[in-house]
């Protein structure tokens, strides 16, 4: 008997130390499950081929989740993405509303500013016209600028940029009139023929010309109160005639100052000119 009870005290029990790392396992897996079953909510295409990749890999042949889940996730996904399709769609519409007005109001500004212009074109022409000035201005309208073209020999004596006397009050009527129309950026273009000049005064033809402007310039800016900032001299000199050096008569019409209201609206489409020409006798 004692022998028997001395071998039941040193019976073996059999060793469950292995359920520790196994419960531990299982419980990262259902972790792992939870996320997964959050990213399904979100994407329901990549919570999918994610649960399809679990279930090959685990051999189950059953995705992680119940496929009707997936599926209903899938749906729901499709009815969001058809909804935002369509908020989308009449955002755009919105868009193009906008667009359009914007299109129409520029077309009005436009509209009203080549209406100045032509304003502005029809005094200039009645001057001319009453100081038979035909020969020695003319105006031209297109779709960048209104440009006032004036003959040197109306305003200096030859080879100066001194304005002369009597051609003073062609400057400052045209200031006048520039001053009714305030806002628009204003060029002053000083051009000569291809003579070269070298005297005291004037190195070359690009000084004569710049100077030229400059003091044409200066009498806009003072008659028509014009805004500086807005009003600019530039001397071409030889180097953009509009008829040949060749003859006098082409000479005399590259010798020239160019006065030049910039448009504020121009239509980018249409380059073609609107109103041009010579002034009207």
């Amino acid at each position: 008997m004692s022998k028997k009870h001395k071998h039941d005290d040193h019976e073996e029990h059999v060793d469950e130390s292995w359920l520790i790392p196994y419960a531990d396992l299982l419980t990262l897996l259902l972790a792992l499950f939870i996320v997964l079953y959050a990213m399904s909510s979100t994407d329901a295409k990549k919570f999918q081929d994610m649960s399809q990749a679990f279930s090959i890999a685990f051999n189950s042949g059953v995705g992680v989740l119940d496929q009707s889940a997936v599926v209903a996730s899938a749906d729901q996904m499709t009815s969001k993405d058809r909804t935002k399709r369509n908020e989308d769609s009449d955002s755009t519409q919105s868009r193009n509303s906008a667009t359009d007005l914007t299109k129409q109001e520029q077309q009005k500004l436009r509209e009203k500013e080549q209406q100045q212009l032509e304003k502005l074109k029809q005094k200039l022409d009645q001057y001319i016209k009453q100081n038979g000035l035909t020969t020695q201005l003319e105006t031209k309208l297109n779709q960048s600028q209104l440009m006032i073209t004036i003959s040197d020999n109306a305003l200096f004596d030859s080879g100066s940029a001194a304005i002369k006397s009597d051609a003073k009050e062609l400057a400052v009527s045209i200031g006048l009139m520039l001053k009714d129309y305030p806002g628009y950026e204003i060029t002053v273009a000083g051009h000569t023929d291809n003579k070269p000049i070298n005297t005291y005064e004037f190195a070359s033809n690009y000084e004569l010309s710049a100077k030229r402007a400059i003091n044409f310039m200066s009498i806009l800016i003072s008659t028509g109160k014009l805004d500086p900032k807005l009003i600019s001299p530039t001397g071409y000199g030889e180097y953009r005639p509009i008829e040949s050096n060749e003859t006098a008569q082409g000479r005399a019409k590259n010798r020239r100052v160019e006065v030049s209201i910039i448009r504020k609206y121009v239509d980018l489409e249409n380059s073609e000119s609107v109103t041009a020409g010579p002034a009207s006798s």
